[in-house]
């Protein structure tokens, strides 16, 4: 199989647990704080096939790929009925923000794990760390680790995409889950425009939302690798 194929692959599988577990976030925490709405509908699940969306799962991520961008996307939205929260406020920001939070433990999780790989082969651990940066394989150290070379690619991914749909997510314009947080914070008579603005919001965020994504997932990731490669 063309090497090629296989990276993108790699970011294909992280990129559909990503989303699912993000989902899965928000449905259990509106759960946990008295809206059954999403764990009643079978949302509460790792399973990719219960969030797909055919544009936000599908087509952008094949879009990504054919520009040769880091995968991006989305699955369909998890529903929350805010009306069952007792602090309707309160509890439907915890709801929104456990969506990239559990993007961001993935990320650290994903970098515990490669800091303890690191330690039994430190050489094929970097060298896949280089290789997911660069988007090529050597193969010659595929060949010399054949388990734990895919295995740090993924993990190394995992860092990489989880950081990105978290600083995605957090873009304040609708529908993002940014937009969630920052419309309980605005005036009465301004909610009605604010939630308006949705396909212009979609629009401002192919145009000016990747450079936004690189301000905050750039110094992020270059912590992420210090501490990789430092240690």
């Amino acid at each position: 199989m063309n090497l090629h194929v296989v990276l993108i692959i790699f970011q294909i599988v992280v990129l559909l647990f990503a989303i699912s577990l993000h989902e899965a976030a928000h449905g259990w925490m509106a759960w946990r704080l008295g809206d059954p709405t999403a764990r009643m509908l079978g949302r509460v699940t790792l399973n990719p096939l219960r969030h797909i969306d055919p544009f936000g799962t599908v087509l952008i991520p094949l879009l990504c790929v054919y520009a040769g961008f880091p995968l991006i996307g989305w699955a369909k939205p998890t529903p929350v009925t805010t009306r069952n929260f007792k602090n309707i406020k309160r509890d439907d920001i915890l709801t929104t923000l456990a969506g990239p939070a559990s993007n961001l433990l993935t990320a650290i999780a994903a970098t515990v794990i490669l800091l303890v790989l690191k330690f039994i082969n430190a050489p094929t651990v970097i060298s896949a760390m280089m290789a997911a940066q660069m988007g090529m394989i050597d193969p010659n150290v595929m060949n010399a680790s054949p388990i734990l070379f895919p295995i740090t690619m993924l993990l190394y991914y995992a860092v990489l995409l989880n950081l990105i749909l978290m600083a995605f997510n957090l873009i304040p314009l609708p529908p993002l889950d940014g937009s969630h947080v920052v419309r309980h914070m605005l005036p009465y008579n301004w909610l009605r425009v604010y939630d308006s603005i949705g396909m212009i919001g979609l629009i401002l965020i192919f145009f000016f939302g990747a450079r936004f994504i690189g301000m905050i997932v750039s110094p992020m990731l270059s912590v992420f690798n210090h501490i990789l490669l430092s240690m």
